[in-house]
């Protein structure tokens, strides 16, 4: 049995499956992790959603910010965007079911007492511990599952609130949970979130961290593996944080990782899917 953690997948579902194929991974036997962002940009969203989701237990996924948005399209509170290539996926027989599994999937999965890692789309809040990153998880998950999604799906576009208080409540609470789970990339060096740089972390303004490069003593104690960001690729990460994001999507690979023996296995675009 073996575990792999494969990076975003944004619609680029060959790739993945000839990963699979590199690994020989048996699905009755292995277990498969995807950090987020199964759809958008390549051409195969659909196929990327259905064949995860008939891996049952054998695979799991967290949300992405791509994914939320496409929650958001699907239940008309956003337009969708024709560079995210969505169609055939808006027009499946099965595009009510996929989504409504879609929303049903975690922020967060667990791994730390068993295997030593956690899972999330983005990274987690250098204000939190584990424990503090799993409620949060928890609270927005409820809400997308059971409460009411479609205004929480309207109300997560905002850049605030941009730091966390134990106090936060309602909305603010919900939204700067999202926004650290999908969104975050860089922080203010008071652990601030900033959303407006992109770039690769030697081009970035002095007074700008990658948050795993901000004190948390979380950071040591849990390896974290997330994905993303792509421009992190030939980064070198701190020990413990595991950048799985390589932009097959962008025309460069994917990534997964096999957990038991750290070993990595790449796949090279096949196509070039941003025209």
């Amino acid at each position: 049995m073996a575990t792999y953690i494969v990076g975003d997948l944004q619609g680029c579902f060959d790739e993945l499956q000839l990963l699979l194929q590199q690994v020989e991974f048996n699905p009755t036997a292995d277990k498969l992790y995807l950090v987020g962002d199964l759809v958008a940009r390549g051409d195969q969203s659909l196929e990327c959603l259905r064949f995860v989701k008939s891996l049952g237990a054998a695979a799991q996924t967290v949300l992405g910010n791509h994914d939320l948005h496409l929650l958001a399209t699907a239940y008309g509170i956003k337009k969708v965007k024709a560079k995210d290539r969505v169609d055939a996926l808006f027009a499946a027989p099965d595009f009510n079911e996929l989504i409504d599994w879609l929303r049903h999937q975690p922020l967060l999965i667990d791994c730390s007492q068993q295997q030593g890692f956690v899972i999330t789309h983005a990274g987690i809040s250098p204000e939190w511990d584990l424990a503090t990153a799993k409620q949060c998880a928890h609270e927005v998950e409820q809400v997308l599952q059971q409460g009411d999604y479609k205004q929480l799906l309207t109300e997560m576009y905002s850049d605030q609130p941009d730091h966390w208080e134990d106090s936060l409540s309602g909305i603010d609470r919900l939204r700067y949970s999202i926004n650290v789970f999908t969104r975050m990339r860089y922080c203010f060096t008071n652990k601030h979130l900033e959303f407006a740089c992109k770039l690769p972390p030697a081009e970035a303004p002095d007074n700008l961290k990658a948050w795993f490069e901000l004190t948390n003593p979380l950071y040591q104690q849990t390896a974290i593996l997330f994905g993303h960001w792509a421009s992190l690729i030939g980064y070198p990460t701190p020990k413990n944080i595991y950048a799985l994001d390589t932009g097959c999507v962008w025309g460069n690979y994917m990534t997964m990782l096999r957990w038991e023996d750290k070993q990595f296995f790449t796949q090279t675009a096949i196509k070039d899917y941003i025209k």
